[in-house]
């Protein structure tokens, strides 16, 4: 396939870092601001002081640090369940029908995407170790495979997740008097009377329409990696040996860590105070963190294998960690100066009722490129797609799915989220960046004729 191995070359040759791509970001964020503030007020002189201040404000903003902060206990906790002998049981049996690239990328993008349904964290972990192991099969049983495409279709969860059951932007609008809260001070008080204190998962997540879409994606993704697949290119792996662990001896003052009993006990609690917290709520950060941390301390036994999990966990998120202040930082200048209002009304004001969605599809696209955060984009562009699909006559649902679809599908071209599978996989980002491109391309389509004829 000569377009895959062009665009493999490309990316081979001039893709950097995820890391040196938030530096460029970040500078090239600032310099369009520095236009946009001069064009606005040429006689004013102290644009790069006002830049720099939003920037600052962006990277310290305390409710965006404690967002950073629960997803990286996401991808931790999900991480840990996924490394826990029950779980590595279920991905083993799941992972020893995987013979060659064809039936390895297919197993592994089906249950992805319906574990990412669920939750996008629990998604991005449990794609990224099937794909590890169908790599350490490979080695074991001796059959070859194309391990850059094993590890895309590792990552394709990302491209579904805010049309699931996680999604920051459905989930924030079931929350009762968001929007309205949201929306005061930008619409007028007659427009915001008519707007609803609650829009329910079962009009976006769950409604027929998003469910129809997930499964055409359901069946196009995986036939698209079976296309990819089907060439028989292959290539070498890298080395997953890890360095021998030393064996502990069982002292007596540390009993404690090694007892089943006080581990499951503690689990229990957990758990108990989860559902009594949490049921019948709809799902939030701290409600999944708290129900991953039970089910991990349960499943491991006790806490000095929980702990071991942790300690192996948290390296994929070194990457998130030091960029996430970055994004914070852009999110901060676009925010301040106006940009994201900027882009999005460049496609709202050639948009009619039919093509906003459309248009809303796009412009989030870009601005997640931005902002790869779902529930950031939605504190930022929520009130624009809102007020557009208001002032339009465009159902809510779908003018906030239509965001939700947006900044998911650019996620194959985003490497942000994709660190912790490249920490895990030993993979680079321009390894798979080639294919999911492509993925992105399918899923665009599917997006957008979903939202033209549903």
């Amino acid at each position: 396939m000569s377009i895959t191995k062009t665009i493999e070359t490309l990316f081979q040759k001039y893709i950097p870092s995820p890391f040196v791509i938030a530096i460029l970001l970040t500078i090239l964020t600032m310099v369009l601001a520095l236009v946009l503030l001069y064009t606005e007020n040429p006689s004013e002189t102290s644009h790069h002081i006002t830049i720099l201040k939003f920037w600052e404000e962006g990277i310290w903003n305390n409710n965006l640090l404690v967002f950073a902060y629960q997803m990286m206990l996401i991808l931790v906790l999900g991480h840990v369940l996924v490394l826990s002998k029950p779980m590595s049981w279920v991905i083993d049996q799941i992972t020893f029908y995987a013979k060659d690239t064809i039936s390895a990328v297919l197993l592994i993008s089906i249950t992805t995407m319906l574990v990412a349904f669920f939750n996008w964290g629990l998604g991005l972990i449990f794609g990224a170790i099937m794909a590890r192991k169908v790599g350490e099969a490979s080695l074991r049983r001796g059959f070859k495979i194309n391990y850059p495409l094993v590890g895309a279709s590792g990552y394709i969860g990302l491209m579904i997740w805010h049309g699931g059951m996680s999604g920051s932007a459905p989930l924030k609008v079931a929350e009762e008097g968001h929007i309205t809260t949201m929306m005061e001070g930008i619409v007028s008080p007659e427009t915001l009377a008519t707007i609803p204190e609650i829009i329910t998962s079962q009009q976006t997540i769950f409604s027929w329409w998003n469910l129809l879409i997930f499964g055409i994606l359901l069946i196009v993704i995986p036939f698209t990696f079976y296309l990819l697949a089907r060439n028989g290119k292959t290539t070498e792996l890298p080395d997953f040996t890890t360095t021998k662990e030393v064996t502990e001896t069982q002292e007596k003052n540390d009993k404690l860590d090694h007892s089943k009993l006080l581990a499951i006990g503690f689990g229990f609690i957990l758990l108990s105070t989860f559902f009594i917290q949490y049921y019948g709520k709809s799902l939030s950060p701290n409600m999944l963190n708290f129900l991953m941390l039970g089910l991990g301390v349960i499943l491991h036994g006790n806490f000095k294998n929980f702990l071991k999990a942790i300690e192996k966990a948290i390296g994929g998120t070194s990457g998130i960690l030091i960029q996430f202040p970055l994004y914070f930082g852009i999110m901060g200048i676009m925010k301040g100066t106006g940009m994201v209002t900027m882009i999005s009304d460049a496609f709202i004001a050639v948009a009619t009722e039919t093509t906003l969605p459309i248009f809303t599809f796009f412009s989030a696209g870009l601005v997640n490129i931005f902002v790869p955060s779902g529930g950031g984009q939605w504190a930022i562009q929520g009130p624009i797609v809102i007020e557009s699909a208001l002032s339009l006559g465009v159902p809510l649902p779908k003018a906030i799915m239509a965001l939700a679809y947006g900044d998911q599908v650019t996620n194959m071209l985003q490497p942000f989220w994709a660190l912790p599978l490249l920490g895990i996989t030993k993979l680079k980002a321009k390894e798979i960046l080639p294919y999911t491109l492509i993925l992105m391309v399918v899923g665009s389509a599917v997006y957008i004729l979903g939202l033209l004829v549903l």
